[in-house]
């Protein structure tokens, strides 16, 4: 099974990008199944349901969330009722939503799981303490192929995290600091893995706000309430190859367009 994964789509430009290109690199990639992450879509951060159902209708299967999942309050009018958005499974029991969700494809199921990390992130429970009950819960249904959109800052966290599920999931994608790493890779009991897929938005940019806006907070060390920048976009993603029958990852594939 081949899975495309889109890093943060951020702003205007990141989902015009996205919603030009998603199905033509579905076709050149003969992508089997469609992750996005959609936690920055909006204007503010977060995403609308026209968002989500645009996103959808360029052929995402699943859209993931993170630290800005509830940025937009719009979100509450759609998350609890739709299977496809899946937002940081670490929050409470009882948050609204869903922090994974299983894709039925016929002949194979695709489970994935939004988590946030906790250095310079957030406070919410550790994704190391969450995990484990998780992936036994899934492997109980049979299910096989598992992906991670792991949220958070830094890059020791994700890496030992995804040393600590190796085996366990088929992939562990890296999401938020907005800039592809060059460190994808297999690890040695089968997890794909990249510290950050990057950012899908535009180029003329501090990882997709307006360069001006940045620069102004940088230098006067005041806080400046960020907008997001328009103009020529690129669009940062990976390929991850899985076996059906074991789940474990064949090749991961950096993708910039």
């Amino acid at each position: 099974m081949n899975i495309l994964f889109v890093g943060d789509i951020t702003g205007n430009a990141g989902m015009d990008k996205t919603t030009e290109l998603l199905g033509r690199l579905r076709r050149q990639y003969k992508a089997d199944f469609v992750v996005v992450n959609g936690e920055n879509a909006a204007e503010r951060n977060g995403i609308t349901e026209k968002q989500f159902r645009d996103l959808r209708f360029a052929g995402a299967d699943v859209i993931t969330m993170g630290n800005h999942t509830w940025a937009n309050a719009e979100i509450y009018n759609f998350i609890d009722r739709e299977e496809a958005i899946v937002r940081p499974y670490n929050y409470p029991a009882g948050t609204a939503g869903r922090g994974y969700t299983i894709v039925d494809m016929g002949r194979v199921q695709v489970a994935v799981i939004n988590l946030l990390g906790n250095v310079y992130v957030s406070s919410l429970p550790s994704p190391f303490t969450m995990i484990d009950a998780l992936l036994e819960e899934l492997k109980a249904q049979g299910v096989r192929i598992i992906l991670i959109d792991l949220h958070a800052e830094a890059t020791s966290e994700k890496i030992a995290f995804a040393r600590y599920v190796d085996g366990k999931v088929s992939a562990v994608l890296g999401t938020h600091t907005h800039v592809q790493t060059a460190d994808e890779t297999i690890l040695p009991k089968g997890t794909a893995y990249i510290s950050d897929v990057g950012m899908t938005g535009a180029i003329d940019s501090v990882l997709g706000v307006k360069t001006e806006l940045s620069v102004q907070q940088f230098v006067t060390q005041i806080p400046v309430r960020f907008a997001h920048a328009e103009g020529e976009a690129k669009l940062n993603a990976v390929l991850v190859t899985v076996d059906d029958k074991t789940g474990k990852a064949v090749s991961i594939e950096r993708i910039q367009a």
